[in-house]
């Protein structure tokens, strides 16, 4: 905790440096883990390093949800929608692609499961893009809105990847494997829908009789998150297709004044995070070096470009957007916390060429940490001196 404190202190500063949280914080625990000083004594195969980084997914899918539905009402989704309907399924085609051509020994399944767990962006690694009104409100707002929804669309396609890379390392049944999938999905929707619309509904009553005191508004929703986390969890459901189902529905029915209920939830996300960044220095490397190779290296690379920016460009042909936006939106897709956790659950589970992809996995999430950290400032700059003369409605 020594570490977050260190870094609340200090974030103003640091972030105007360009220093994420995410940069500060797996740095700190690659300097205070195994690696150097060996303070940090923290095992992957921890069951509590597990449910905190479930638990913190879970609280900003539900939060993101939840606040785009408002976002949704003032601002047009043209943009977004693109790139989760086009991009985000051309994100994952290119990834097994590229996938098969650089791992050709490693089997498809694994290929396949590795392409969706890198497929969903983190905005939060280039925090400043997102924020700084130095960028014009549609890209921030393209950027948000994409990264809020797709690791929660990325979900099913993880899991049902998942499924099919387990099958094949412990030879089940294609019955089985169905069966599994239907379930995690089918009680991940109905825990989300059932808690996120009591909640909603509940939240809704209560504040139209002025009977919710503000200081509770927060906690309702944060309890709203937490039910559909257990309920998918008692039911044998994906606790992530819970959380972002549990988010739109609570968003849907709630009324506007839930809006004021979201930062408690996407605060306490995010100070799991946190938690979650330093396990992360402390472990990636020491798990991860004896295995890197050039091939490794060289999917970590095509994935934070090629694979992101081609697929973005597609997605954006015809509608007279300039290429200065598109190169722009198609390098701030960082990977994180989703990867990371989809990583944390597939070595977990076992899945064929684990070691290749966890690997892959770690070093990528490791590149964007740094390049889109630190090229956060001048880009957004450099965007900036180029957008001023730029009308805001580029159809």
């Amino acid at each position: 905790m020594a570490i977050i404190i260190i870094w609340s202190a200090l974030s103003g500063p640091l972030d105007r440096r360009g220093i994420t949280p995410a940069l500060f914080l797996a740095a700190s625990g690659f300097l205070f883990g195994g690696s150097v000083l060996g303070v940090l004594d923290i095992s992957v195969e921890s069951e509590a390093v597990q449910r905190v980084a479930e638990l913190a997914l879970v609280l900003i899918l539900f939060s993101d949800a939840t606040r785009l539905h408002f976002g949704a009402r003032r601002y047009t989704l043209g943009w977004p929608r693109r790139l989760l309907l086009i991009g985000l399924p051309l994100t994952m085609l290119a990834g097994i692609g590229v996938g098969v051509l650089i791992f050709p020994t490693v089997a498809l399944a694994s290929v396949l499961l590795l392409a969706t767990m890198l497929a969903p962006t983190d905005a939060a690694l280039g925090q400043k893009v997102v924020s700084d009104p130095a960028v014009m409100t549609r890209v921030r707002h393209s950027l948000d809105v994409e990264s809020g929804l797709n690791d929660g669309l990325a979900v099913p396609f993880f899991l049902v990847a998942l499924e099919i890379a387990n099958a094949e390392l412990q030879t089940r049944v294609i019955s089985a494997v169905i069966s599994n999938m239907v379930t995690q999905i089918g009680w991940g929707l109905t825990g989300g829908l059932a808690a996120g619309v009591l909640g909603g509904l509940l939240f809704r009553f209560a504040d139209r009789r002025g009977w919710i005191r503000s200081e509770w508004r927060q906690v309702l929703l944060l309890s709203t998150a937490l039910l559909a986390y257990t309920l998918a969890l008692t039911l044998g459901g994906s606790a992530f297709i819970a959380a972002f189902v549990g988010g739109l529905a609570f968003g849907s029915v709630s009324g506007a004044q839930a809006s004021a209920g979201i930062p408690l939830t996407e605060e306490t996300g995010g100070l799991l995070a946190a938690v979650v960044w330093i396990g992360f220095g402390a472990l990636a490397f020491t798990l991860v070096i004896p295995n890197i190779t050039w091939q490794v290296i060289l999917y970590a690379t095509l994935s934070l470009t090629l694979i992101r920016m081609i697929p973005v460009a597609i997605a954006f042909a015809g509608r007279g957007v300039p290429w200065q936006t598109v190169v722009f939106i198609g390098w701030f897709g960082p990977r994180g916390l989703a990867s990371l956790v989809f990583a944390l659950i597939a070595l977990e589970r076992g899945v064929p060429e684990g070691e290749v992809v966890l690997t892959t996995v770690v070093v990528t999430i490791a590149l964007s940490v740094l390049l889109h950290g630190l090229s956060s400032v001048p880009l957004v700059a450099a965007y900036h001196r180029w957008s001023e003369d730029q009308p805001e409605d580029i159809s």
